[in-house]
Order: C-alpha cells, then sequence, then structure tokens
C-alpha cells in the first residue's frame, strides 16, 4: 500500500448538518471542532467557475431556483446559501472551489473533493475539476483527495491531471466496479459505510486500494469500521466525533 496522508475523520461537507453544508461557514465551524480534512461537492457553472453544490438544482440549498449549472456564476454568487439552515447563515454566499482552496492551505486543512457533475456534464465538470484543483494546490505537500460516483467524471480528472489522487465512490457494489478503480489508477474505494465487511476490505487491500466510508453518524458504525481497519470515516456528526482520537 502507498503511503498515506490523510486522517481518518473527515467533516462532510464542511461540518456535517450544523451549518449550511458547502460554505465557508461550514468549513470554519469543522475546524473549531477540530477537524483537519473535509468533504466538498463540487460541480460547474455555465460559464466554467468551479463552485461548490451537493445538488444539482438550487431549491434545498439556496434561494434560487431551477438547475444550477444551467446559470452563470455571476448569477450564482448573488445567491443566499445560508438562510435556509438558520437565521444565524443568512447571507452566506455561495463558495468557488477557489475560496476553499485559499483556506485549506492558510490552515493546513486536507480536502476530499467529490466531482458532482450536472446530468450530462460528466466530462466537463470532470476536467475542469481537476484541472483547477492541480492549478489551486500546485507545490503542495498533500494534493486534494478526488472521488466521483461517476466514472465518466473519474476519467476525465485523470486524464486532465493525472497526479491527483482518485479515490471511487460506491453505494452499492455493481457489477465491474473492480475494473473501473484499476482502470482508473484509483486509491481509495469510497463506499457507503454498510457495505464494508472483512470479505470487502481484504479486497480492496488486494488491489491496493485505502477503504473510506460515507456517511458514519453513529458510534456502533463508527467502531466496526475502525475494528475493520478501514482508512477514512466521513461524518455529519462533528460535534460527537473527535478527530483527534488516536481510536
Amino acid at each position: 500500500m502507498k503511503p498515506w496522508p490523510y486522517p481518518r475523520w473527515i467533516a462532510h461537507r464542511g461540518a456535517g448538518k450544523l451549518a449550511p453544508e458547502n460554505t465557508l461557514a461550514a468549513f470554519r465551524l469543522g475546524a473549531q471542532h477540530g477537524y483537519r480534512m473535509f468533504e466538498c461537492d463540487a460541480k460547474l457553472s455555465a460559464d466554467g467557475q468551479v463552485f461548490l453544490l451537493h445538488d444539482a438544482t438550487l431549491e434545498r440549498t439556496t434561494n434560487g431556483s431551477g438547475t444550477a449549472g444551467e446559470l452563470p456564476w455571476s448569477a450564482l454568487s448573488r445567491l443566499d446559501a445560508g438562510s435556509w439552515h438558520s437565521r444565524g447563515f443568512a447571507g452566506e454566499p455561495v463558495c468557488t472551489l477557489e475560496a476553499l482552496s485559499r483556506w485549506c492551505l492558510a490552515n493546513a486543512c486536507l480536502l476530499n473533493i467529490e466531482i458532482k457533475p450536472t446530468p450530462g456534464q460528466e466530462h466537463e465538470t470532470g476536467t475542469a475539476v481537476a484541472r483547477e484543483a492541480a492549478r489551486l494546490w500546485a507545490g503542495a505537500a498533500t494534493p486534494p483527495l478526488l472521488t466521483s460516483f461517476r466514472p465518466e467524471a473519474l476519467a476525465a480528472a485523470q486524464a486532465a491531471a493525472p497526479h491527483l489522487p482518485r479515490g471511487l465512490l460506491l453505494d452499492s457494489l455493481w457489477s465491474g466496479w473492480e475494473g473501473f478503480a484499476q482502470s482508473l489508477e484509483c486509491v481509495a474505494l469510497v463506499c457507503n459505510h454498510a457495505l464494508w465487511d472483512e470479505a470487502l476490505v481484504e479486497e480492496a487491500r488486494r488491489m491496493g486500494l485505502r477503504q473510506l466510508s460515507y456517511t458514519v453518524n453513529d458510534e456502533w458504525a463508527a467502531q466496526r469500521l475502525i475494528s475493520l481497519g478501514t482508512d477514512g470515516i466521513i461524518t455529519d456528526a462533528v460535534d460527537r466525533f473527535a478527530p483527534a482520537d488516536p481510536s
């Protein structure tokens, strides 16, 4: 296995559910709870800006409407991405990957960037996210980990920035995932935590893949994954799990 520079505990979308997801406010709050690695979702605006958003549409986490990737950054940048969560975060803007990179590098924090393309934009989004990540983290000691459920997006990222580490996201063990993980030269397998058992951990290790899990919010689930010897736990429960805990 290649050396693994990332910590076990990873804060989901910045601070889980304690702040508006994928905003700088969330990453700052996650850091206040001791987290030094974060997961975020990155997609592409209509005019090529890489920004953070999980959903294809804007309604759930902003005051906008419609498909996010169909709007230019000038429109996305004016949206309120905080009021939906609580009054204390009203006016929090949509965050670019560039803004998050500056914060991560200034605070010695690491990042897992999930490539989250608008449907039909897998290749363009994978290419843009990888190129932007390579530019923003050029010369950094530890680059971001790029992950995606979409092999097409990871293939585009591989072609655009082959030196950046990649991980395949799985919600089920669909037929042929092993071949994709190998052809994409992935360093990690990131699974729904319920998928992991001793056999899958052994198979991942045989393939040279680190084992990460999402989204782990219960003590029993975290302890099961630690007992299996897996490498990474992505959690919303940043106020309940202490990331500095050596266990």
